[in-house]
Protein backbone atom coordinates (compact mmCIF):
# COMPACT_ATOMS: atom_id res chain seq x y z
CA UNK A 1 0.00 0.00 0.00
CA UNK A 2 1.43 3.37 -1.01
CA UNK A 3 0.85 6.12 1.52
CA UNK A 4 1.02 9.79 0.61
CA UNK A 5 1.92 12.33 3.26
CA UNK A 6 1.71 16.10 3.20
CA UNK A 7 3.12 18.42 5.84
CA UNK A 8 1.03 21.36 6.99
CA UNK A 9 2.03 24.24 9.20
CA UNK A 10 0.15 24.83 12.44
CA UNK A 11 -0.21 27.94 14.61
CA UNK A 12 2.54 26.43 16.78
CA UNK A 13 5.88 27.01 14.99
CA UNK A 14 7.37 23.95 16.71
CA UNK A 15 4.64 21.57 15.47
CA UNK A 16 3.89 20.31 11.98
CA UNK A 17 0.82 18.30 11.04
CA UNK A 18 1.54 15.38 8.70
CA UNK A 19 -1.66 14.38 6.89
CA UNK A 20 -1.69 10.83 5.55
CA UNK A 21 -3.73 9.03 2.93
CA UNK A 22 -4.17 6.15 5.37
CA UNK A 23 -6.59 6.07 8.28
CA UNK A 24 -4.56 5.65 11.45
CA UNK A 25 -7.35 5.74 14.05
CA UNK A 26 -11.06 5.22 13.47
CA UNK A 27 -11.87 8.11 15.84
CA UNK A 28 -10.33 10.39 18.41
CA UNK A 29 -6.68 11.02 19.05
CA UNK A 30 -3.85 9.81 21.26
CA UNK A 31 -1.31 12.19 22.74
CA UNK A 32 2.17 10.74 23.29
CA UNK A 33 3.61 13.68 25.19
CA UNK A 34 6.78 11.78 26.02
CA UNK A 35 8.68 8.75 24.80
CA UNK A 36 7.62 6.55 27.74
CA UNK A 37 3.99 6.72 26.60
CA UNK A 38 4.98 5.32 23.19
CA UNK A 39 6.09 1.99 24.64
CA UNK A 40 3.34 -0.06 22.94
CA UNK A 41 3.11 1.93 19.69
CA UNK A 42 5.80 1.09 17.09
CA UNK A 43 4.83 4.02 14.84
CA UNK A 44 5.35 6.54 17.63
CA UNK A 45 8.50 4.78 18.89
CA UNK A 46 9.98 5.11 15.41
CA UNK A 47 9.25 8.86 15.41
CA UNK A 48 10.81 9.31 18.86
CA UNK A 49 14.00 7.67 17.59
CA UNK A 50 14.49 10.72 15.36
CA UNK A 51 16.74 13.38 16.85
CA UNK A 52 14.66 16.40 17.85
CA UNK A 53 11.18 14.90 18.23
CA UNK A 54 9.76 16.04 21.57
CA UNK A 55 6.06 15.13 21.29
CA UNK A 56 3.72 13.16 19.00
CA UNK A 57 -0.06 13.18 18.70
CA UNK A 58 -1.84 10.70 16.43
CA UNK A 59 -5.25 11.55 14.96
CA UNK A 60 -7.57 9.82 12.54
CA UNK A 61 -5.55 10.56 9.39
CA UNK A 62 -2.71 12.72 10.68
CA UNK A 63 0.25 12.81 13.01
CA UNK A 64 1.29 16.05 14.71
CA UNK A 65 4.97 16.16 15.57
CA UNK A 66 6.46 18.75 17.91
CA UNK A 67 10.18 19.36 17.64
CA UNK A 68 12.64 20.46 20.28
CA UNK A 69 13.95 24.03 20.14
CA UNK A 70 17.45 22.84 19.19
CA UNK A 71 16.38 21.35 15.83
CA UNK A 72 15.12 23.09 12.72
CA UNK A 73 12.28 21.74 10.56
CA UNK A 74 14.60 21.77 7.55
CA UNK A 75 16.53 18.97 9.29
CA UNK A 76 13.58 17.05 10.72
CA UNK A 77 10.64 17.19 8.27
CA UNK A 78 12.12 14.79 5.68
CA UNK A 79 13.05 12.09 8.24
CA UNK A 80 9.55 12.35 9.77
CA UNK A 81 7.92 11.85 6.36
CA UNK A 82 10.21 8.90 5.57
CA UNK A 83 9.50 7.28 8.93
CA UNK A 84 5.75 7.76 8.57
CA UNK A 85 5.78 6.26 5.06
CA UNK A 86 7.80 3.25 6.15
CA UNK A 87 5.62 2.60 9.21
CA UNK A 88 2.25 3.27 7.55
CA UNK A 89 2.94 1.21 4.43
CA UNK A 90 3.04 -1.98 6.53
CA UNK A 91 0.03 -4.19 7.17
CA UNK A 92 -0.65 -2.84 10.64
CA UNK A 93 -0.46 0.76 11.68
CA UNK A 94 1.27 0.18 15.01
CA UNK A 95 -0.68 2.49 17.32
CA UNK A 96 -2.02 1.07 20.58
CA UNK A 97 -5.69 2.09 20.46
CA UNK A 98 -6.22 1.10 24.09
CA UNK A 99 -4.68 4.50 24.87
CA UNK A 100 -7.59 6.37 23.29
CA UNK A 101 -9.29 8.68 25.73
CA UNK A 102 -12.81 7.37 25.85
CA UNK A 103 -15.61 9.78 26.48
CA UNK A 104 -17.48 8.59 29.50
CA UNK A 105 -21.21 8.74 29.18
CA UNK A 106 -22.80 11.23 31.47
CA UNK A 107 -26.39 11.82 32.37
CA UNK A 108 -25.54 15.39 33.35
CA UNK A 109 -27.20 17.69 30.82
CA UNK A 110 -24.55 20.42 30.97
CA UNK A 111 -21.72 17.92 30.42
CA UNK A 112 -23.62 16.42 27.50
CA UNK A 113 -24.09 19.85 25.93
CA UNK A 114 -20.39 20.72 26.47
CA UNK A 115 -19.31 17.45 24.86
CA UNK A 116 -21.64 17.98 21.90
CA UNK A 117 -20.25 21.46 21.18
CA UNK A 118 -16.67 20.24 21.59
CA UNK A 119 -17.15 17.16 19.39
CA UNK A 120 -19.25 18.78 16.66
CA UNK A 121 -17.73 22.24 16.37
CA UNK A 122 -14.49 22.80 18.23
CA UNK A 123 -12.53 19.56 17.86
CA UNK A 124 -12.86 19.44 14.05
CA UNK A 125 -11.59 23.03 13.81
CA UNK A 126 -8.68 22.36 16.17
CA UNK A 127 -7.79 19.15 14.30
CA UNK A 128 -7.31 21.23 11.15
CA UNK A 129 -4.40 22.89 12.97
CA UNK A 130 -2.89 19.58 14.11
CA UNK A 131 -4.30 19.49 17.62
CA UNK A 132 -7.08 18.07 19.69
CA UNK A 133 -9.06 18.98 22.76
CA UNK A 134 -10.36 16.40 25.19
CA UNK A 135 -13.04 17.08 27.77
CA UNK A 136 -11.80 16.29 31.28
CA UNK A 137 -14.53 17.49 33.63
CA UNK A 138 -17.09 20.11 34.55
CA UNK A 139 -17.50 21.27 38.11
CA UNK A 140 -19.08 24.38 39.65
CA UNK A 141 -19.19 26.29 36.38
CA UNK A 142 -15.60 25.43 35.37
CA UNK A 143 -14.84 23.33 32.28
CA UNK A 144 -11.48 21.53 32.39
CA UNK A 145 -9.90 20.49 29.08
CA UNK A 146 -6.75 18.71 27.87
CA UNK A 147 -5.10 20.48 24.91
CA UNK A 148 -3.06 18.09 22.78
CA UNK A 149 -0.77 18.07 19.78
CA UNK A 150 -0.09 21.47 18.24
CA UNK A 151 -2.44 23.06 20.77
CA UNK A 152 -0.63 21.92 23.89
CA UNK A 153 2.29 24.35 23.55
CA UNK A 154 0.97 26.80 20.99
CA UNK A 155 1.65 30.48 21.66
CA UNK A 156 -1.99 31.25 20.90
CA UNK A 157 -3.43 28.43 23.07
CA UNK A 158 -4.65 30.80 25.77
CA UNK A 159 -6.34 33.02 23.20
CA UNK A 160 -7.98 29.98 21.58
CA UNK A 161 -9.11 28.70 24.97
CA UNK A 162 -10.56 31.97 26.25
CA UNK A 163 -11.71 33.85 23.17
CA UNK A 164 -12.72 30.84 21.10
CA UNK A 165 -13.74 27.87 23.20
CA UNK A 166 -14.90 29.67 26.34
CA UNK A 167 -16.88 32.24 24.36
CA UNK A 168 -18.60 29.55 22.28
CA UNK A 169 -19.47 27.39 25.29
CA UNK A 170 -20.80 30.36 27.31
CA UNK A 171 -22.91 31.40 24.34
CA UNK A 172 -24.84 28.12 24.59
CA UNK A 173 -24.40 27.35 28.30
CA UNK A 174 -24.57 30.46 30.51
CA UNK A 175 -23.78 28.39 33.63
CA UNK A 176 -20.14 28.17 32.50
CA UNK A 177 -17.93 30.65 34.38
CA UNK A 178 -14.49 29.57 33.18
CA UNK A 179 -12.65 27.19 30.84
CA UNK A 180 -9.19 26.04 31.91
CA UNK A 181 -6.45 23.86 30.50
CA UNK A 182 -5.18 21.06 32.72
Amino acid sequence: MTVTISAQITPNPHTLKFVTSRIILDFGSIDFSDQAKAETSPLVQALYRLNGVSSVMVGTNFVSVTKSYSVDWTELAEPVVSTLQRELEGETVGVDTSLLIQSSTSSDDIESRIRAILDNEIRPAVAMDGGDIQFHSYEDGVVMLHLQGACSSCPSATLTLKMGIESRLREEIPEIRDVVQI
